[in-house]
């Protein structure tokens, strides 16, 4: 190796697959601030649970076209046709409990930006100096005070399928925390 060349060197969670390894690089761990994109990782990460985030990832951009490329006001308004044209979709999880929370999702999603002004603004209410947390961890935890915080507060105004470790992973996912093993290239 040169000295112009340097090691790349990732989370062991990312492995060696390019799905996995794209997200990890792109993703994982990023700042988000946009709403739409926050909604995103709110259906996938609830249509994750008991899942493998890999099945999930997989299947992302079927759930982009199922529910109308993650526009929050259409999927609150959808309807019993909708839903059974989604339990009819072979390209995402075809969970009747999910698929109906992920419509009340939307709509308690809505709520919560009339309350807040944004979603992001609710999720920061909870964020230590309303920023995210660097972390320099030895070890990724599933859930932390913060997340059972907010999804304590999420069940109460409604939300289904994200209790506090769906949570956690939805604040990683979004750089609420930064949760990149020291030594990670993308730290």
């Amino acid at each position: 190796m040169t000295s112009e060349t340097q090691e790349i060197k990732r989370c062991s969670w990312a492995g060696t697959g390019p799905l996995y390894i794209k997200y990890h690089d792109e993703e994982w761990g990023k700042e988000v601030h946009d709403d739409k994109i926050l909604f995103e990782f709110l259906v996938l990460e609830s249509a994750q649970a008991g899942l493998s985030w890999i099945t999930i990832l997989r299947r992302r951009e079927n759930y982009r076209k199922a529910f109308a490329d993650f526009d929050v006001h259409k999927v609150a308004a959808f309807n019993d046709e909708d839903v059974q044209r989604l339990l009819n979709d072979e390209g995402i999880i075809r969970n009747r409990l999910k698929i109906l929370a992920t419509i009340t999702n939307a709509q308690h999603f809505i709520e919560v930006q009339k309350e807040f002004g944004s979603f992001d603004k609710y999720l920061y209410s909870f964020m230590p100096d309303g920023k995210p947390i660097m972390n320099q961890p030895t070890q990724v935890v599933p859930s932390t005070p913060i997340s059972d915080a907010i999804s304590k507060d999420m069940k109460k105004r409604g939300f289904k399928f994200f209790g506090t470790t769906i949570c956690y992973a939805h604040m990683q996912a979004t750089g609420m925390v930064n949760d990149h093993i020291p030594g990670c290239s993308f730290k």
